[in-house]
């Protein structure tokens, strides 16, 4: 069980503001990690979506959780320079309960099966105790190209 900083996040995956879903990592295994998101009301998302009832919408939550596996893949196997993760199928995608400002994301991935370079990985999105999101999905490293 290891927390990981901000740098280490940073050096984990390539996602950079204003689109890294992860404030830290609370834990990490090898089959699991914990991370969490301060959703700060002054995010740009949320003057678009919705100005007048701002609420996160599901792909980003979504899209924390492939952040959380992304980072939690890059401890398992060593990707390459000038590779990337990328999720290559979702499933299973519920929906549950909204995310508002100031809400604090509780973001758990468990990493269910390994076929050769492909991740396949189910995840949670909770805040104050309450399941925002469930998924299924599955990621791997692909080569940057110019």
């Amino acid at each position: 069980m290891t927390a990981l900083t901000i740098d280490q996040i940073r050096d984990a995956i390539p996602h950079r503001d204003p689109f890294l879903w992860i404030d830290e990592v609370l834990e990490v295994t090898d089959k699991k990690i914990v991370a969490r998101k301060v959703l700060s009301p002054d995010l740009d998302v949320f003057r678009g979506h919705y100005p007048h009832f701002p609420v996160l919408p599901g792909v980003l939550q979504c899209e924390a959780c492939f952040q959380a596996g992304a980072i939690l893949v890059s401890r398992l196997q060593s990707v390459g320079t000038g590779q990337v993760p990328v999720v290559t199928r979702i499933n299973n995608v519920k929906f549950r309960h909204m995310l508002r400002p100031g809400d604090v994301l509780d973001i758990e991935v468990e990493l269910t099966e390994v076929l050769q370079n492909t991740y396949f990985m189910t995840g949670k999105v909770s805040s104050a105790g309450k399941v925002a999101a469930r998924l299924e999905f599955a990621c791997t490293a692909a080569t940057m190209e110019a």
